[in-house]
């Protein structure tokens, strides 16, 4: 399968707001490469589109053509929404990146410390101990989807989560609080294991 790779520009539409903290924040495991991690072709292979009317804000021409997207995830059942644009072909953009966040969230690798290799992604953005990123890029999940496994295989120890992805506690920490709710699930796993909730 294919590995999502870096693309140095990105147009408008791959920047995207973060979702809602009201995302729902459970998990399951996974075996395999991630979903949020795969290439556009691949990952679509198992991806269903349902196009339908918009609803709220936008006035009566926004409502006269089924220009809201859904994007299924066919293997998890997991979805991704837009409706805010007018156009059918943004909308589906946007649940195809909105898709890709909620599936880093709530897919879980169970993957060993001992062994862990990073991705080339993370590695070709890291630089020493940092590791910058816009939370409205098209990179941005594959990253999310790669802290969030890291800290969990790492029991939550943020400093142990760290040290594997070798960047720092506070990069760690920032690329997971860009998106409200990995960092609403992030504080739900550390109170089940009677650890403090981090702050922002």
């Amino acid at each position: 399968m294919k590995m999502h790779k870096n693309k140095k520009t990105a147009r408008a539409n791959d920047f995207l707001p973060p979702l809602s903290a009201f995302e729902q924040t459970g998990h399951r495991i996974i075996e395999g490469v991630h979903p949020a991690m795969l290439d556009d072709e691949t990952l679509l292979k198992d991806v269903i589109f349902d196009f339908g009317r918009s609803s709220g804000p936008g006035g009566q021409h926004r409502n006269r053509k089924a220009t809201a997207c859904t994007a299924t995830h066919m293997p998890t059942d997991i979805s991704g929404e837009a409706s805010e644009r007018r156009r059918q072909s943004e909308n589906r953009k946007m649940s195809i990146s909105r898709l890709r966040r909620t599936l880093a969230i709530r897919l879980r690798r169970d993957i060993s410390l001992e062994q862990f290799v990073s991705t080339p992604l993370w590695e070709e953005r890291r630089s020493g101990n940092q590791l910058a990123i816009n939370p409205k890029h098209r990179d941005y999940p594959c990253i999310l989807a790669e802290a969030l496994d890291v800290a969990f295989a790492s029991e939550f120890d943020m400093r142990i989560a760290a040290d594997t992805s070798q960047i720092s506690s506070t990069q760690l920490l920032k690329i997971i609080t860009h998106e409200p709710a990995a960092f609403v699930w992030l504080n739900e796993q550390r109170k089940e294991r009677g650890l403090s909730a981090l702050k922002i």
